[in-house]
């Protein structure tokens, strides 16, 4: 989860968001060289006195500055479209996890396996553990393995919701009478924290979700305790 301070990206729990954090830095890498050469050129044509009374056209110039962006757009746009069929690619899941947004907490169902559903709340500021988070932590935590492919259905019941966990680069939205579809890989343990991400009324900002990544026994065992 993010924390003060940080004003980067969150690490990644996923290969999708480490492709997300290489495209960004990508990006970024490119803007700041635009920002420089547009800076560096403002700065020179504010403080130089030199002109040119004969320059009536520049041809050369003008083909450079309309082919220099096109360049520059083909390399921001390659990547993308490579990440964005990236995204879209579900594969051959492991498991199912159906997810149904409500006003304003979520339901999980198991598909895999029968009778394992569940609600899951935001735990409220005054019955908080001394170590829990404030609007962040959950009553019910969704529970799913790493190093397995996960399939997501997210639908909602009400208005338009979004399940978004950052650590795995997913962000699906919820439509009422629609079942989008996801994928993710978990690479490591560890709990993820994500919140709705679509304004959907007076409490959207309560509905967090709380991802526990564990091992495949772990799992199978809290399966079973269902």
């Amino acid at each position: 989860m993010s924390t003060w301070g940080v004003l980067g990206l969150q690490n990644s729990n996923s290969p999708l968001m480490e492709q997300l954090i290489f495209f960004h830095d990508h990006s970024m890498v490119i803007l700041i060289m635009i920002t420089i050469l547009v800076g560096y050129l403002m700065s020179t044509l504010f403080f130089n006195k030199l002109i040119n009374r004969y320059l009536l056209e520049g041809q050369l110039l003008e083909v450079i500055w309309t082919v220099l962006p096109a360049v520059t757009l083909i390399f921001i746009a390659l990547p993308s479209l490579r990440l964005l069929y990236l995204l879209d690619e579900v594969g051959s899941p492991s498991l199912t996890l159906k997810t149904i947004g409500h006003q304003w907490y979520w339901s999980y169902e198991y598909s895999d396996f029968q009778d394992v559903e569940f609600d899951s709340y935001m735990v409220p500021t005054n019955d908080l553990p001394l170590d829990g988070f404030r609007l962040l932590d959950v009553d019910n935590r969704v529970v799913l393995p790493y190093n397995t492919q996960v399939r997501l259905l997210v639908t909602a019941a009400d208005v338009i919701h979004s399940w978004t966990v950052p650590t795995l680069g997913v962000k699906v939205d919820g439509v009422p009478g629609r079942l989008n579809q996801t994928s993710f890989f978990m690479s490591r343990p560890g709990l993820f924290y994500g919140q709705c991400s679509e304004i959907c009324g007076a409490n959207h900002s309560f509905m967090p979700i709380v991802l526990e990544s564990v091992n495949m026994n772990t799992f199978i065992n809290w399966i079973n305790s269902q």
